[in-house]
């Protein structure tokens, strides 16, 4: 008969709790296990998987998830893993950034569709480029990359190692990938479309009674796509690094160098 006492019994819990309030706050917010249309079991089931792997190879502070330190380790097992996930989720938020961008300056900033992922309208040109972008790193195996991070953040961070203060600041910092990663990514197009509303607007001023709404509109539509369907093979590299920094940036976050 085997007899287990109260703290053999706590640390055996905690030692598959703790990682799995970290796997499966990492599920919620990282690409593509976040998205809608996922479901809710499915990510339950995926992520005590992971747990029943990684757990054996952990060394987790033997104190009862119960108790009030328990539920604080929790709490920042969850909070990591979210963050962690987050840091990714904002790779696709630059991605969708430029979608929108170049959408508005072609003129169909006003075509949306529903988002499951966002749960918000977003510009049909942004919805394609995000589907692309997740397609790309579905193919590289970048939600097997995702779990192995993850893994390796037990080893970085290990459970009940509260992370510095001064390290969530990165967290903060990576938000700037959004903006300036967006910006780059659409600026090849926005500045043909740039250039041709300038010569839009030139030839209005040259011949006034020419209908420049009327022909203006499918011209910058027209060039949008053509510029988009041009620049696409040259958006993988950046693509490329913009996953590897995502990537990077969910370990680095929470490592003060």
């Amino acid at each position: 008969m085997i007899v287990f006492t109260t703290a053999e019994l706590d640390a055996l819990i905690a030692a598959f709790f703790y990682p799995l309030a970290r796997i499966l706050a990492l599920l919620v917010a990282a690409p593509p296990y976040n998205n809608a249309s996922l479901p809710m079991r499915m990510r339950l089931a995926l992520g005590l998987t992971v747990a029943v792997a990684i757990a054996p190879t952990l060394e987790a502070p033997a104190v009862a998830p119960a108790s009030g330190a328990g539920l604080l380790i929790l709490a920042e097992q969850m909070l990591i893993g979210y963050a962690m996930g987050f840091s990714m989720r904002l790779i696709f938020g630059a991605i969708d950034l430029a979608g929108n961008t170049f959408s508005t300056q072609m003129g169909l900033g006003f075509a949306t569709s529903y988002d499951p992922a966002g749960s918000s309208q977003t510009a049909v040109v942004s919805e394609v480029l995000g589907i692309l972008a997740l397609l790309m790193f579905i193919g590289i195996d970048g939600h097997l990359m995702i779990l192995s991070t993850l893994a390796q953040s037990f080893r970085a961070l290990p459970v009940g190692a509260l992370p510095a203060s001064a390290s969530w600041a990165n967290l903060a910092n990576t938000g700037a990938i959004v903006f300036s990663s967006g910006l780059l990514l659409a600026l090849p197009i926005v500045v043909a479309l740039l250039i041709t509303n300038t010569a839009l607007g030139v030839l209005g001023r040259v011949s006034p009674q020419l209908n420049i709404i009327v022909v203006g509109f499918p011209v910058t539509i027209a060039l949008g796509f053509s510029a988009l369907y041009v620049c696409l093979p040259y958006l993988i590299e950046p693509l490329m690094r913009l996953f590897e920094t995502g990537l990077r940036a969910m370990l680095e976050n929470f490592v003060v160098r």
